[in-house]
């Protein structure tokens, strides 16, 4: 059996990913572009990716492969449907990185809130020691005790955003996308009503035909002056040229971001050019990349390899 990991550098060089030696003739490369797909994968049995797209045209020339293991949750980057009608297995990753996504989302939302960079620069720069006072009250912030934390996607990593939420005092409702109505311990919403009442509005979801461009323009003017967005699902979930603008705009107090539409980052994206960058919090989709996360990502992926095809 032979198994080709199309792009072994987005896991890191500082995780172990000897044991996929161990499953067979394993061969790794760090980057592949489009035009060395087929090249590199034309004896492979078992392709994996976390990145590189395996669409229709491309899984058309690749008669021996038998598996894909995408080594992310999301699926996107290949053509399901094609793999479903010749036989080829596709297996995810799933729950490897939730507290890792979790941890961030707070990490960058109290980075926001809090205008901890503000605050940092204040007393590196001289200015706290040449203060009359033993604090600063220039940039106020709040907390999140009583306020309304709007959820939108509900999985494994929204669940335990609710539940950190919660343990901070806030209010968590969610609003199910898919329109199905689930037994949850959270209180259930339109997602119009979620948007106009939420303090904190937080995503978690896939990007799928029901999600993508969801926070249209016509919705993120939905929001609350004072709210703010999180988006760690998938970037072509929020129109960036609306956020752009309602940030601009003080449509919405800010947001944070760590998924774009197109990535590596464009710098044509219009998040990029917003004036009033501080506020935005903006990270390169590295909520979940914790080492931790990703040693469990490979452990993930063995095992799908391990049940065969």
């Amino acid at each position: 059996m032979k198994i080709v990991f199309l792009d072994a550098a987005t896991l890191g060089a500082d995780v172990d990913k000897s044991v996929f030696g161990k499953l067979g003739e394993y061969v790794s490369y760090d980057h592949t572009a489009h035009n060395q797909i087929v090249e590199r994968l034309c004896e492979a049995q078992v392709a994996i990716t976390n990145k590189v797209i395996l669409d229709a045209e491309i899984l058309s020339q690749l008669p021996n492969l038998k598996l894909i293991c995408v080594a992310a949750t999301g699926t996107n980057n290949i053509d399901l449907e094609y793999a479903k009608s010749n036989n080829i297995i596709v297996r995810n990753a799933v729950n490897y990185s939730t507290m890792s996504v979790a941890q961030h989302t707070f990490t960058m939302l109290f980075a926001l809130i809090g205008n901890i960079a503000w605050h940092d620069e204040y007393v590196k720069n001289g200015s706290y020691a040449k203060s009359l006072h033993f604090t600063n009250l220039d940039k106020p912030y709040f907390e999140l005790q009583g306020k309304t934390y709007g959820i939108v996607g509900l999985g494994n990593i929204g669940r335990k955003v609710a539940e950190i939420a919660t343990c901070f005092g806030a209010n968590v409702i969610y609003a199910p996308i898919s329109g199905k109505s689930r037994n949850e311990a959270y209180k259930e919403v339109s997602f119009d009503e979620l948007l106009s009442v939420s303090d904190v509005v937080s995503v978690h979801s896939p990007l799928n035909d029901l999600t993508r461009n969801l926070f249209s323009a016509s919705k993120i003017a939905l929001m609350k002056p004072s709210a703010i967005l999180v988006n760690v699902g998938r970037g072509g979930i929020v129109d960036e040229q609306a956020l752009a603008f309602a940030i601009e705009n003080n449509k919405i107090c800010g947001a944070c971001v760590d998924v774009f539409s197109k990535e590596p980052i464009e710098n044509t994206n219009p998040l990029l050019h917003v004036v009033q960058k501080h506020k935005l919090v903006m990270t390169p989709h590295t909520a979940w990349a914790s080492k931790e996360a990703r040693t469990k990502l490979i452990e993930i992926i063995a095992e799908n390899i391990k049940k065969g095809f």
